[in-house]
C-alpha cells in the first residue's frame, strides 16, 4: 500500500461523473462502512463517491418497525437491504471502494460475503445512541478486521462526554482510531476515511513502500 495520501481526491468528491479509474491507480482497496440503522452510512458514501453510487434501498414498512429499532430515528423512512457502493481515488494512487452494510440484526447473514476481501472498515457511531453499535463493532472484531471509529454529528447530538469516555463506552483497544465526521460533508467523510487508511498503513508498514 502507498505512503499515506494527502486529503484531497483526484476528483470533486460528491459530485459523480468519472467511470473508469485514473491512469495512476495503483493500490485497489476494499472498505467497508458499517455502523447501526440510521447511522449515515448511505449519506457518506454519497458525499464521498466519484461514480453514481449504488443503493439498495426499500421504503420501510409497518412489518419491519416491528423488528428494526427506529430509537432515535423516527424519521427515516427507507433502509438498505443489500450494500451501498461507491469509489474514491485518493492521492497516492489508492482507491477504495466503498460498501456499505446493512445495520440492522435481520440482515446478518449477508455479513459474511459482504466482508469478504475487505481490508479495513469505517464504523460510523452516533453518540446519542451508543448501545445500537455494540453488535457491529462485535461483528467487525469477529471478522478481525482493523477499524477506524467515527462519530456522525447529527443536529441535535450535544454529546457532554469527553473522548476518553466515549472509548471506553465502547470499550475500544488503546490502538484503535476515534474520529468526529459529518456525513453530509465531503472532506469530513474523506479526513475519516484517511484515517483508516493511515491505520491500515500504520498496521503494515512493509507494504506501503
Amino acid at each position: 500500500m502507498a505512503s499515506a495520501p494527502s486529503s484531497t481526491a483526484s476528483s470533486a468528491p460528491g459530485t459523480p461523473g468519472r467511470v473508469h479509474l485514473p491512469d495512476t491507480a495503483r493500490d485497489l482497496v476494499k472498505i467497508l462502512v458499517t455502523g447501526p440503522f440510521g447511522v449515515g452510512k448511505t449519506t457518506l458514501i454519497d458525499s464521498v463517491s466519484e461514480i453514481v453510487p449504488l443503493h439498495t434501498e426499500e421504503q420501510l414498512s409497518e412489518a419491519s418497525a416491528q423488528v428494526d429499532d427506529l430509537e432515535g430515528v423516527r424519521d427515516k423512512s427507507t433502509t438498505t437491504v443489500a450494500i451501498d457502493f461507491g469509489r474514491i481515488s485518493l492521492a497516492g494512487g489508492i482507491v477504495l471502494y466503498l460498501f456499505g452494510t446493512p445495520g440492522q440484526e435481520r440482515f446478518r447473514a449477508l455479513w459474511d460475503d459482504i466482508a469478504y476481501g475487505a481490508l479495513g472498515a469505517l464504523v460510523l457511531v452516533d453518540s446519542r445512541r451508543i448501545d445500537a453499535s455494540f453488535d457491529v463493532l462485535g461483528l467487525v472484531e469477529e471478522t478481525g478486521l482493523p477499524y477506524t471509529v467515527a462519530f456522525n454529528t447529527f443536529p441535535d447530538a450535544q454529546s457532554h462526554h469527553t473522548g476518553e469516555q466515549l472509548r471506553a463506552a465502547l470499550d475500544l483497544e488503546p490502538g484503535t482510531p476515534m474520529v468526529t465526521c459529518d456525513a453530509r460533508d465531503a472532506n469530513s467523510s474523506i479526513d475519516a476515511l484517511l484515517t483508516l487508511v493511515q491505520h491500515l498503513i500504520d498496521r503494515h508498514p512493509s507494504e506501503s513502500r
